[in-house]
């Protein structure tokens, strides 16, 4: 039997790659200038961040989130490969939460709280649903 990853595989791979996002979004507005001038502070990035205010405080608390989201997530798809669910489900399921995590860092920046609210719970029933695919 040939191992290859599979297309939810690659979405871990995304899911896990989309707090780097939020975290380029936090600190993209500091780049460029000396901390001495409210810039970006790489000595101490996370009270800088701490002192962040509009699109930054949110992409930073985005960043948070996505990492929280990351371990049900990985484990769901892990779970549902070792049982052996259909993997055309668990690939659509994974692609969907991926598609709604990276809209919903994109509500979250654009400070855009209900709608955000309703994708991450839609992302959480695609996390749920993978997780029970292996019921055919």
């Amino acid at each position: 039997m040939t191992e290859h990853l599979t297309t939810a595989y690659w979405c871990v791979l995304v899911a896990a790659l989309l707090p780097m996002v939020c975290a380029y979004l936090a600190k993209s507005g500091g780049m460029g200038r000396k901390p001495e001038q409210g810039g970006f502070d790489n000595h101490d990035p996370r009270a800088w961040l701490q002192r962040q205010t509009g699109f930054q405080a949110r992409a930073n608390a985005a960043q948070a989130n996505s990492f929280e989201a990351l371990p049900f997530f990985i484990g769901a798809v892990v779970i549902a490969h070792q049982l052996h669910a259909p993997q055309h489900w668990v690939d659509l399921l994974a692609v969907v939460f991926v598609l709604l995590r990276g809209l919903y860092i994109a509500l979250y920046v654009a400070d855009k709280p209900t709608a955000r609210s309703l994708v991450w719970a839609l992302g959480m029933l695609a996390n749920v649903a993978i997780f029970f695919s292996v019921y055919r």
